[in-house]
This record gives C-alpha cells, structure tokens and sequence, in this order.
C-alpha cells in the first residue's frame, strides 16, 4: 500500500519536515545532548513528526490542534527558565514554532476534511 501526497496535504509534508529537524538540530547547533533544550527538541520534534506523517495519512482534527499546540510550545519555550537560550537554539524554536503554527492554522482554515470534523463534533454551527 503505498501512500499517495496530495497537494492538500503540503502543510503536513513541512511540518513532517520541520518536525525532523527540530528533532536532529540540537546535535547540528552543538547543543549537549543531555541538556533540558536538547532533551525537549527531540521529544517535541519526535511528537511533531510522528502527527505531521500520522496526518498525511489521514487527516485528523485532534492531530492538527496538537501540532499547533506543540509549535507554539517549541516558538515559547527559550524564555521558559528551564530551557532558557539565547543563541541558535533559539533562534531554531522560534522559527520552527512559528512556522508550524502557520501551517497548522493554514491547514486548519483550508482542509475541507478538517471542517467537516469541526462541524461533526459540534464545534462550528
């Protein structure tokens, strides 16, 4: 069975993207491996990714929500004290986050499958 992108899909192909390197970029930016930034990259990249290929599959609501969540998540996280950066890692979660959001909100606003999910659960009337 293979899996056949649509164009309607491109939002999760870069989040997929972005998703991966947000997991790898802590040892591109010579980040400590064992460091709470590392430590968060890869488990919000891993999480990311995994929804982003999850919903090229096959879209989901709850999935696309969750990948905004985690963007805005990954674009905040640098002032947060524990992963406070002020370097390229920051620079790295702000622009990934940010751009995830986008996507997601551009997704969100354009799949047609999202809406009807929406209006199914009662979300929109």
């Amino acid at each position: 069975m293979a899996l056949h992108f649509s164009a309607k899909r491109w939002q999760d192909q870069l989040i997929l993207l972005l998703g991966v390197w947000l997991f790898v970029s802590p040892w591109v930016l010579g980040i400590p491996s064992d460091s709470p930034r590392a430590i968060n990259a890869y488990v919000v990249g891993a999480v990311m990714a995994a929804l982003a290929a999850f919903d090229l599959y096959k879209t989901y609501f709850w999935a696309v929500v969750a990948n905004l969540l985690l963007g805005a998540w990954t674009a905040l996280s640098p002032w947060i004290p524990a992963f406070a950066d002020r370097g390229a890692m920051m620079t790295n979660s702000v622009i990934v986050g940010i751009a995830v959001v986008v996507l997601g909100m551009w997704e969100l606003r354009t799949d047609p499958e999202l809406h009807r999910q929406w209006s199914s659960a009662g979300g929109a009337h």
